[in-house]
């Protein structure tokens, strides 16, 4: 069985990189939706580390940050045609 790397780490110090299934989880949301938000722009996309896929969590942080809140259709009102 493979050792994953987080059990190296300490608790208070996350991997700066996620793979997709531990992306997915980050957001609580399946690795199916996850791959869509990538492909609409609503996540970033990967970054390679030799053969590896992975995901930056500041990255990740931003596009968050950027999702609408519930209840709001157009995250910016003044973009509104009247």
């Amino acid at each position: 069985m493979r050792k994953e790397r987080t059990h190296i780490l300490p608790a208070n110090l996350p991997p700066r990189g996620l793979r997709r299934e531990q992306a997915a989880a980050w957001l609580s949301v399946s690795p199916a939706l996850f791959d869509r938000m990538v492909n609409d722009g609503r996540m970033p996309r990967a970054r390679r580390i030799d053969g590896r896929v992975v995901w930056d969590l500041r990255e990740l942080e931003a596009k968050f940050d950027q999702l609408p809140h519930d209840g709001e259709d157009d995250p910016n009102p003044w973009d509104k045609q009247p």
